[in-house]
C-alpha cells in the first residue's frame, strides 16, 4: 500500500514563499510521474506544475518563473518550491504521483492537500 502524506502549507504574505513537499511510503519501486494541482473555492481543481522522470517539465503560464517542483528520489519526495507569492495562489494544493510499487504495478495516488493563503 502507497500513501501520500503533504506538508508545508500555511499562511504568507503577497510576495513570500513556501515549499510544499510530498512524501510517499509504502512498497515504492519507482515514483513515475510528478504533479501539483489547486483548487481556490469555488474553483475547479487546476494544473500548477508537472514532470515525468525523463526530466521533462511543465508549469501553468500562472505560476511561470515563480514556482518549481523537484523531487528526491532517495526520499521518495516531491517538492514545490513558490516565490513571489500572490493573493490568487491562494488554494488548497495537492501533489499526484503515479508510483509503481514493489509488486509492479502501478497506480495514481493523491495526497490530502495542504491549505495556502495569501
Amino acid at each position: 500500500q502507497v500513501q501520500l502524506v503533504e506538508s508545508g502549507g500555511g499562511l504568507v504574505q503577497a510576495g513570500g514563499s513556501l515549499r510544499l513537499s510530498c512524501a510517499a511510503s509504502g512498497s515504492i519501486f519507482r515514483i513515475n510521474t510528478m504533479a501539483w494541482y489547486r483548487q481556490a473555492p469555488e474553483k475547479q481543481r487546476e494544473f500548477v506544475a508537472g514532470g515525468t522522470n525523463g526530466g521533462v517539465i511543465n508549469y501553468a503560464e500562472s505560476v511561470k518563473g515563480r514556482f518549481t517542483i523537484s523531487r528526491d528520489d532517495a526520499k521518495n519526495t516531491v517538492y514545490l518550491q513558490m516565490n513571489s507569492l500572490k493573493p490568487e495562489d491562494t488554494a488548497v494544493y495537492y501533489c499526484n504521483l503515479q508510483i509503481t510499487a514493489t509488486s509492479r504495478s502501478t497506480a495514481s495516488y493523491w495526497g490530502q492537500g495542504t491549505q495556502v493563503s495569501g
